[in-house]
Parts: structure tokens; C-alpha cells; sequence
């Protein structure tokens, strides 16, 4: 995730960053660009349409259009944001659920009992590392220590879920053991319930885009009403149409690109969930509440 200074104005506007979207969008930008060019050549020069033609009434269609496509605009980014945020909350729940079981292990645990306090510790660290891992379907990019990958190579299919089945089994086997009461055992159990609701939850958000045929809609109108642009205007405004349509064009499309980015949270890029800075915050609180 890019962290910037909210409060400095003009190097949020004038920065261009590798995913903006004025760089994405440009190549097609002179594409419309030049369709503009050829219907205002089209209809100033070559059929000599007058402000009075009917050419004009396409305007009071087309600003109607432009409301409902301003409605749906704003449906689908809130949309979008919506399903960010619930990412970033889940993950958020992630980083409180972690401090908390490792605070409570580390107070029933007695000191003598170090290694299993040990061995916890380390499930706790790696579990976020699993799950961003496995929401994002890549690697990491973390340093990651050769016990890790070790222990990567046990679990094959699902490794956050088989990496709580194993938290679950030591908790049960500390419970036996006589080292955890049965009523700390079944408050840890509980905790651990979180984790894989946990878990549930950025998977729904992962595995449920936005419908296909809603976001294909949604292009083809703002292609459709940038095209009809220089159609309905041109005759009053002239060639300064071309700029103009470019412009709407870039702000509209933008908006459409910015909510597909936003709409995944788990794909590691500039706008996603920091989920790998999370991991290693986590893995320091661990650590941390285990040296006390």
C-alpha cells in the first residue's frame, strides 16, 4: 500500500505514479482524441452544420444519460470502497485476535513450560504469512527464514486452515497434558473459532468479484456517452470538444479502473491491504508479548 501525506496538496496532484491512471488510460485517451477530431472536422467543415441543426438534440438525451451514469458511477465505487474496507477491517480484527491469544497464552502458560510457549509463538507469527500468501494466490516477498519454509512444505492444500487445525491440536494436547485448564482451554478454542471466521471472511471478499455482466455494462455506457460527446457539442463548442472529450473520457473510465483495483484488497498492489507490512507487525507484537 502507497503511503503518502494526506495534507500535501501539491505533490498528490503533480506525482504520477507507476498506476495512475492518466498512464494507463492515455494510448486510448488519443484514440477518442482523434474520433473527436474527425466528427467536429465532420460536421464544422464538411457538412457545415448550423447551432440550429437537429445534430443538437442529442444533447438533451445525452445529459440524461449522464445522470444515470453519474448514479451508477458512484454505486460502483462506494461498492468497491466497501469491500476495501472490509479487508482492511478483517484484517485489522487479525491483528487484535493474534495480541490477544498470544497475551493469554503467554499468562497461562507457566515459565516452565517455555518451549511450548515457543512453538506457539511461532504458529502465531506464521499464520498471517499463510493467509496473505494464500489470499493473494504469490509470493510474499518477505524474507522468509528456512523454519518457514519447512514447515510450508506440511501444509499442501489450505495452509492457514491446516496451520489453525495444528494451534488447535497443541491447545488440546497442553489441555491434556494438565499445563491449561479446561476452562482456559475452552476460551482459547473460542479465540481460535475467530481465526477461521477470520479467514472465511477475506476469502468471500477474494473469491466473489463484482458480476461480470455489471462491470462490462458499466464500460460500455461510458464508452458509448463519451462517443456520443462530440455528436451532441461540437456544433456549439467547436473543435475545443476535442480536449474536452478526452478529459470526460479520462475522469470516467478512471473512476471504472480505480474501482476494479480497490475491489480486490488482496493482490498486493499500490492500493491493496497492506497485508505483508500487517504480518510483520504482528510477528513483532508476538515476539514482543513472548519475551516479557
Amino acid at each position: 500500500m502507497r503511503i503518502y501525506n494526506t495534507k500535501d496538496f501539491l505533490k498528490t496532484v503533480l506525482s504520477l505514479h507507476k498506476t495512475d491512471t492518466l498512464k494507463l488510460l492515455f494510448p486510448t485517451m488519443l484514440l477518442v482524441g482523434l474520433y473527436s477530431y474527425g466528427i467536429a472536422y465532420l460536421e464544422i467543415e464538411y457538412l457545415d452544420l448550423t447551432s440550429k441543426s437537429t445534430v443538437t438534440n442529442v444533447g438533451l438525451v445525452h445529459s440524461m444519460l449522464g445522470f444515470v451514469l453519474s448514479l451508477l458511477l458512484v454505486f460502483r465505487t462506494n461498492t468497491a470502497y466497501d469491500r476495501w474496507w472490509e479487508g482492511r477491517k478483517l484484517w485489522g480484527k487479525l491483528v487484535n485476535d493474534t495480541r490477544n491469544f498470544a497475551i493469554k497464552i503467554n499468562a497461562i502458560i507457566p515459565k516452565e513450560e517455555q518451549h511450548h510457549k515457543d512453538q506457539i509463538a511461532k504458529y502465531l507469527r506464521y499464520f498471517p504469512l499463510f493467509l496473505a500468501k494464500h489470499l493473494s494466490k504469490e509470493s510474499t516477498r518477505l524474507a522468509l527464514d528456512e523454519e518457514f519454509s519447512k514447515l510450508e512444505e506440511g501444509l499442501k492444500h489450505h495452509a492457514p486452515i491446516e496451520l489453525a487445525s495444528i494451534l488447535m491440536q497443541k491447545i488440546k494436547q497442553l489441555n491434556r497434558e494438565g499445563i491449561i485448564t479446561d476452562v482456559d482451554y475452552l476460551f482459547l478454542e473460542n479465540q481460535l473459532s475467530g481465526f477461521l471466521e477470520l479467514t472465511g471472511g477475506c476469502e468471500r471478499i477474494k473469491n466473489t468479484p463484482i458480476p461480470y455482466s455489471y462491470s462490462s455494462f458499466i464500460k460500455k455506457f461510458i464508452l458509448l456517452f463519451v462517443l456520443a460527446l462530440p455528436v451532441a457539442y461540437v456544433i456549439n463548442i467547436g473543435y475545443f470538444m476535442v480536449p474536452l472529450t478526452m478529459f470526460i473520457y479520462y475522469v470516467l473510465m478512471s473512476l471504472e479502473i480505480i474501482a476494479e483495483e480497490i475491489e480486490d484488497p488482496f493482490n498486493n498492489d499500490v492500493n491493496d491491504v497492506p497485508m505483508e507490512t500487517l504480518a510483520q507487525n504482528i510477528g513483532k507484537n508476538v515476539d514482543l508479548i513472548f519475551k516479557k
